[in-house]
């Protein structure tokens, strides 16, 4: 895969450099700390969506879904962040970080607010609308993106994965004893205060944008006034320009390919802990818990001494093949303990594949585009979780839990046995 552009210089900048990499060391500790306020506005983020996961499932079954609808109801969700991915991230490249993030966070209390008021399947639909917006960790995977370098980028996003299994731990365990003793609304409205908070802390501390400036003339802002028709939020030409840089539209295929089992099996994870494991609530919580702590171990403490050891290309390779023999073992899973032991590759596997794709494609444009390109990669996640409700659902209901291992083995396999080979063919030509 490439590396992402490298600015060329004219030797008349080279003072100007200078004085740009002095004050870039200067407001080193600025940067630092603004990483830290959004690695925390992450974690809460995290927390509130899987307090609704320990919410929506069980208030879905009281208003009569079944497995069918209730995948309709999570394949709306992720059919609403589809579409609005790609369009979230080209809005940060262009009005800046600030602005995304308080998008995401008022998206995220609208959502909530909805969630706490519905009574009728309706509503409960409708309460999915607002989640087109809500892409908070994308937006914060673009801050850090954008303030860190390109050496660090995985071990930067591993960090938002900590983050992440913070708050699913938090998040889970608060939704199942909230909902337990207080109910479903009161739950939701936590969510909502919750991220009411995130937002002014969006508006606190976040800088307008992240982006770095490089020194100003005259004929850049006459290009800029030139380019001020293709600036659009609405420009799908410069979304879809992002594929065409090298390495892009092959990382793009293996990240929905080989990431599409796992998305089915995730997302319906919530009605296989009501319905095959006969979880409650609160249980489900303790289990989400576990996995959180999983993750925080895996994101915090494995992947950044991996990344400092390993090619990008092998540890791609290395997380494909352990999520092949994970949905092997998914296929034979019969009860709470066994799962409890396939989620520790399972987890692997998928924070390794999901950080290292990230950061190859954020590499593979130029700075300025990252935000889009982290909004195409948020668009891959949701496609999943669109698709995979509905066929996990129709798998589920006709041939059983095994079948969404089989496929995940099956698929995971072909592709790593297509990305070795292509690897050892690349490998041939360069020693001829």
């Amino acid at each position: 895969m490439s590396r992402r552009d490298e600015p060329v210089e004219s030797t008349d900048e080279t003072s100007g450099a200078s004085v740009s990499s002095q004050a870039k060391a200067a407001h080193q500790p600025k940067t630092t700390n603004i990483i830290y306020v959004v690695y925390f506005i992450a974690t809460l983020d995290t927390t509130w969506m899987f307090l609704q996961f320990s919410v929506t499932p069980y208030l879905a079954k009281k208003l009569g879904f079944d497995t069918l609808w209730f995948g309709y109801l999570q394949t709306t969700a992720g059919l609403m962040q589809f579409l609005g991915g790609p369009l979230f991230g080209r809005f940060a490249d262009l009005f800046g970080a600030r602005a995304a993030l308080s998008l995401a966070c008022f998206a995220s209390v609208v959502f909530f607010l909805l969630l706490a008021v519905a009574n009728h399947p309706a509503i409960l639909f409708a309460h999915k609308l607002p989640t087109i917006f809500m892409h908070v960790l994308p937006a914060s995977q673009m801050v850090v993106t954008d303030l860190s370098e390109p050496e660090k980028r995985a071990d930067v996003l591993s960090k938002l994965g900590l983050c992440f299994g913070i708050g699913m731990i938090t998040g889970s365990t608060l939704g199942g004893h909230l909902s337990t003793h207080y109910g479903e609304a009161f739950a939701a409205c936590v969510g909502a205060v919750g991220s009411a908070f995130s937002l002014l802390l969006v508006l606190k501390f976040i800088p307008k944008t992240t982006k770095v400036q490089a020194p100003r003339t005259n004929a850049d802002h006459a290009a800029d006034a030139a380019e001020n028709t293709s600036k659009s939020l609405f420009n799908v030409g410069e979304i879809t320009r992002l594929t065409k840089f090298p390495g892009v539209t092959p990382t793009f295929v293996v990240k929905i390919v080989a990431g599409l089992p796992s998305g089915i099996f995730q997302a319906m994870f919530s009605i296989l802990a009501l319905e095959f494991f006969k979880l409650q609530p609160e249980q489900n919580g303790y289990l989400m818990a576990y996995f959180g702590l999983l993750s925080m171990v895996v994101q915090g403490g494995v992947i950044g001494p991996l990344t400092a050891r390993y090619s990008e290309n092998s540890l791609l390779l290395l997380s494909i093949g352990v999520s092949s023999f994970v949905g092997l073992a998914q296929a034979y899973m019969q009860n709470v303990f066994q799962l409890c032991l396939i989620v520790v590759p399972m987890i692997f596997s998928l924070s390794v594949f999901n950080v290292i794709t990230d950061s190859v494609l954020t590499k593979s444009v130029p700075s300025s585009d990252t935000g889009t390109m982290l909004g195409l990669c948020a668009s891959v996640q949701s496609l999943l979780r669109t698709v995979g409700p509905t066929v996990g659902g129709f798998l589920y209901v006709n041939y059983g839990v095994s079948s969404i291992g089989f496929i995940q083995f099956v698929v995971n396999a072909v592709v790593f046995v297509f990305l070795f080979q292509r690897r050892l063919k690349k490998k041939t030509e360069h020693k001829a």
